[in-house]
């Protein structure tokens, strides 16, 4: 048995998410020699389970195995989705259960000149490849959304402690629905963000699952700026309403 792609296999599993559980079973299938081999998983995020299958194969020279890919299932959803390992890296089993989930991961992706770049990436429920999986499909950095233009309008409790805005962005770009605490009319609400790339926007979301609108949680400063625009352009309207009527000219009596 080849004892460093073991140590390897080993390692990339931590990396992807499923952590070392699965090590023993691993070593196990290498040992036997089989040609091919599935491992089987399951993990729990927010209550959901999920259930993975990772698929591994030998190479020409069987001394050698490859992790492939592996195959996610939400079992609320009753909704598959297989995503591919390139390199040893690959989307994470927590990311996966995001964008099973419906939201937006930030990865970096290779295309097929071997050219890196990075991307948001969704599942798109509308269009699949001929295998059956749903395609993957991206927003790269020519679509220029950037959720914290949106992030950094809310008033947000503790955002300016160290790491705090970091870690809320890395968050989002994981795919997760990330929990905070905003300010609404001098009172503090738990809100759930997610990314929402498709429409250039953040989803915002009460304890309940309600949509909520960015507007009320506005800094004090920013909330301060919006009336004073509002103002001004109800005073152009007015302006202008005042303009056409004097245009028309003065009614005539008959």
């Amino acid at each position: 048995m080849n004892t460093e792609n073991l140590s390897y296999l080993q390692k990339q599993l931590l990396n992807l998410g499923f952590g070392e559980k699965l090590n023993d079973e691993l070593e196990k299938n290498i040992k036997s020699g089989k040609k091919e081999f599935t491992l089987d998983k399951t993990q729990e995020y927010n209550k959901q389970s999920v259930d993975y299958t990772l698929h591994y194969k030998a190479g020409d020279q069987n001394d050698m195995y490859f992790f492939n890919r592996y195959d996610a299932s939400l079992r609320d959803k009753e909704m598959q989705q297989t995503f591919y390992i390139n390199k040893g890296s690959g989307i994470t089993a927590k990311e996966a259960y995001n964008l099973i989930e419906g939201r937006a991961v930030h990865k970096q992706l290779e295309n097929l000149e071997g050219e890196k770049y990075n991307a948001w990436i969704i599942i798109d429920k509308e269009n699949k490849t001929e295998n059956g999986n749903y395609k993957l499909r991206p927003f790269t950095d020519g679509w220029n959304y950037k959720p914290e233009r949106a992030v950094d309008k809310l008033d947000i409790v503790g955002i300016n402690e160290d790491g705090a805005r970091e870690k809320l962005m890395k968050s989002l770009e994981k795919g997760n629905r990330h929990q905070v605490t905003a300010m609404k009319d001098g009172k503090e609400v738990k809100l759930f963000i997610e990314a929402n790339p498709a429409e250039h926007r953040i989803n915002l979301t009460n304890w309940k699952g309600e949509a909520q609108q960015l507007e009320h949680y506005k800094k004090p400063e920013l909330k301060a700026d919006h009336k004073k625009d509002q103002k001004q352009a109800q005073n152009q309207e007015n302006e202008r309403a005042k303009q056409q009527s004097s245009k028309r000219g003065p009614k005539m009596s008959v």
